[in-house]
């Protein structure tokens, strides 16, 4: 039986590590991207529970600035804008979404909360 050569096969090895190593940029931008989504929609759901917040303080003769800040973390506190209450007791709420890379600003996230006055 004569002996199988493997020369053949000799730089396979590295060529499997530098297709790796290609990757790895790609693999970091689309993680990126996977998290910027996580912390839009984390932006997008907490605006509904500030809005809320800030609606229920307003009902009751409360601050609704102060309450929609206590439901949001402070990175997200620091882009807050309130509109309201208007005379039908609606609040929006406005909140910057933050970057995951960088300080470029994305854009912003809104949410509307109507309660009925309570202090009568």
């Amino acid at each position: 039986m004569a002996p199988v050569s493997i020369s053949g096969r000799r730089g396979e090895g590295g060529q499997a590590t530098v297709e790796l190593v290609a990757l790895l940029p790609l693999i970091a931008v689309l993680a990126a991207l996977l998290w910027q989504a996580v912390v839009a929609g984390q932006a997008v759901w907490l605006a509904g529970s500030a809005a809320r917040a800030a609606a229920r303080a307003s009902a009751v003769g409360g601050d609704p600035r102060v309450a929609a800040e206590q439901v949001l973390p402070a990175r997200l506190a620091h882009g807050l804008r309130i509109s309201g209450p208007s005379g039908a007791g609606g609040v929006r709420v406005v909140i910057a979404i933050p970057s995951v890379i960088g300080a470029v600003r994305l854009g912003s996230v809104s949410a509307r909360a109507h309660l009925q006055d309570q202090t009568r």
